[in-house]
């Protein structure tokens, strides 16, 4: 009986709250994805029980209810009607998602945008800083003879340390425009910190030992006294004040009149900001940032490199939770309070690790495809570029990740013992050593320590390809003819040439599960799926990355390329086809880059489901390699 999909829609309408918890709604190739208000007054069990859906699961801040290829279209659009949502984009929902994430993430997803815009700044000073010390040191020592009174020596100078004198100009206006304020009154606010009739709080100490008093004044009417300090170098107290400045001026922007909001909103949200900054917020946060920062150092230097040995070891899992951004602001912090960071060798011998172990996997591999990944993968990562490694290749085999993780450890702990430290942040791996030019030689021997125990364990243990690759004449290429196919009823032919895998061992829940049917995922060694049987389209996504195939006898397929690559908005992806087209088995219906999946982090599995296979009392599949065309999946 044919699903009917305006009552499947007011049935799932039914179960999740009422219209005022509905947020936002997007589908993908089988997920109808809702964001609500709240989630607790969803009736999940309910949902799973309407006419259609095939499971409903969260993840990521939204509820996801799978109805499957060629259905989930439909009752998106009856959804649409019945509750007068108007259509998000799959960005819509997943800002609206973020929104509901736990404050933690939030924090630290607010972090990443608050720092990767100014990182080409920070990475150009630091360079120039390093860059001038070895110059410094080497006219010093008498090796080299250069005119340190010439412009070009004296500007460079000057330029060095730049960013890192207006850091906190910097760090306000990015935060501003991440917390949605005006982000010149964020370089305001940033300003009023590091004013010039403010103490420098680099020469604080010296006056200390000097014996100079520090000048302070009476806040909130006699109440209490502040020194006069500015706070050269800080970052979370910039960013707390940066915050009540935008959440002052987005309050003014509601209440106050049009005619006098240029004026009142402006004035009223740098002078109350700046008050309660240089009286409340700095004083209070900068004393909070330093002990953070003296924590982090205390177990950066526990004895025998131990502390950094397991921060070494585990950055890189860090790097796979979206942590990572929030490191800038400890090398900020040290680079503040000692003029360099101990942090940064750290993640750097992390990074170089994770590269040698993909190097070790390209080296050992003989699939032409795997070196074909692994190979700029491993020196991207050499120069810093993570996520193609970590994701791409050695998540992907596992072991390596984790001889990469044991060879950070010891790069790390190395990097403790001697003292490694950098004068900048932005950049680690080869770039890494200009920012170590006061101490190359360790550096070095971290970089080949780090290097050399991941690689080594990846080529001993951590890698061994399942069955020798087939050597051939040349790569198939995607437009030769495939064989003519007399198509028998009941049989899925393979659309993409590869590895054919269980459905059980595809990685996702949803396709894992069966709860879309039943098949195989195949690990191709192409990038070009076809037409595994003639049919007629059923259904294509808007990315581009999936789609549904109907047989004359009634079988229901989806062909779904990668896992969550829906995120990467069509990105990699060529469709052939659109829907309610016939097509001949072998006729090509999706191209995709397997690179640019590998290096957006998601496994490019292809993944063949029967849809509707409990129509069917048997299906079998053909697991191992296979061509384009060989028979992979039979139903009876």
């Amino acid at each position: 009986m044919a699903l009917d999909y305006r009552k499947c829609a007011q049935d799932i309408f039914s179960h999740l709250g009422g219209k005022e918890n509905l947020v936002s709604a997007a589908h993908c190739a089988t997920r109808l994805r809702l964001v609500t208000v709240d989630n607790s007054k969803i009736d999940m069990k309910a949902l799973e029980d309407v006419d259609g859906v095939k499971g409903v699961f969260s993840a990521s801040g939204q509820i996801q209810i799978i109805l499957g290829t060629g259905t989930v279209n439909k009752v998106y659009d009856e959804f649409l009607a019945i509750t007068g949502l108007s259509a998000a984009s799959k960005e819509d929902v997943k800002a609206a998602a973020a929104a509901k994430q736990p404050l933690p993430k939030r924090m630290i997803k607010t972090l990443g945008d608050i720092f990767v815009p100014i990182i080409p700044a920070i990475v150009a000073s630091g360079f120039l800083m390093g860059i001038m010390e070895a110059l410094t040191f080497m006219v010093g020592k008498g090796f080299i003879d250069i005119d340190t009174s010439g412009s070009l020596y004296v500007f460079a100078n000057l330029f060095a340390n730049t960013a890192y004198t207006f850091l906190p100009i910097l760090i306000a206006y990015s935060a501003a425009k991440a917390f949605g304020g005006n982000p010149y009154l964020g370089a305001v606010i940033g300003m009023i910190m590091i004013h010039p009739n403010l103490v420098n709080a680099w020469s604080v100490a010296g006056m200390m030992e000097a014996g100079t008093p520090i000048p302070s004044v009476s806040v909130w009417f006699g109440l209490y006294d502040v020194n006069l300090v500015g706070y050269q170098g800080s970052v979370i107290p910039v960013i707390i004040a940066v915050w009540v400045m935008c959440f002052i001026e987005k309050r003014l922007h509601k209440i106050v009149p049009a005619m006098f909001d240029l004026f009142v909103t402006p004035l009223v949200s740098v002078f109350v900001t700046g008050y309660l900054t240089l009286s409340i917020i700095g004083p209070i946060f900068s004393f909070v940032e330093h002990n953070i920062i003296d924590g982090i150092q205390w177990l950066i230097a526990l004895p025998l490199g131990i502390g950094s040995l397991i921060m070494g070891g585990l950055y890189s899992t860090t790097v796979v939770a979206g942590i990572h951004h929030m490191y800038t602001v400890i090398d900020m912090g040290q680079i503040s309070q000692y003029q360099m960071t101990y942090w940064l060798p750290l993640a750097s011998a992390a990074n170089i690790a994770q590269g040698a172990a993909c190097l070790a996997v390209a080296l050992k591999a003989r699939n032409q495809k795997t070196k074909s990944v692994a190979v700029p993968s491993a020196f991207s990562c050499f120069m810093g570029i993570t996520e193609p490694a970590i994701f791409g290749v050695n998540l992907r085999f596992f072991k390596p990740f984790i001889c990469g993780a044991i060879g950070g450890a010891a790069g790390a702990m190395y990097a403790s013992l001697v003292g490694l430290a950098a004068k900048g942040t932005g950049v680690t791996g080869l770039f890494g050593l200009l920012l170590c030019l006061h101490d190359p030689i360790n550096y070095i021997i971290m970089f080949l320590i780090a290097s050399g125990v991941a690689f080594a364990l990846t080529w001993m243990f951590g890698y061994k390809e399942e069955a020798p690759a087939e050597k051939k004449s040349a790569e198939p290429q995607p437009e030769a003819a495939l064989p003519a196919i007399d198509c028998q009823p009941g049989t899925v032919y393979a659309p993409v040439s590869g590895t054919a895998i269980p459905s059980e061992e595809i990685p996702d829940e949803t396709f894992a599960t069966g709860v879309l049917g039943q098949g195989v995922g195949i690990n191709p060694s192409e990038g070009v799926v076809v037409a595994p049987f003639d049919g007629e389209i059923s259904s294509v996504t808007d990315t581009h990355h999936a789609v549904g195939v109907t047989s004359p006898d009634g079988m229901e397929l989806l062909i779904h390329v990668g896992v969550d690559t829906v995120a990467m908005n069509g990105e990699g992806f060529q469709c052939f086809v659109q829907e309610g087209q016939q097509v001949k088995a072998g006729d090509k219906l999706i191209a995709f880059d397997r690179d640019k999946i590998a290096a957006a982090g998601h496994p490019d599995v292809v993944v063949v489901l029967v849809t509707n296979s409990d129509d069917y009392e048997n299906l079998t599949i053909q697991p191992g390699s296979c061509k384009a065309m060989d028979q992979v999946i039979q139903v009876k």
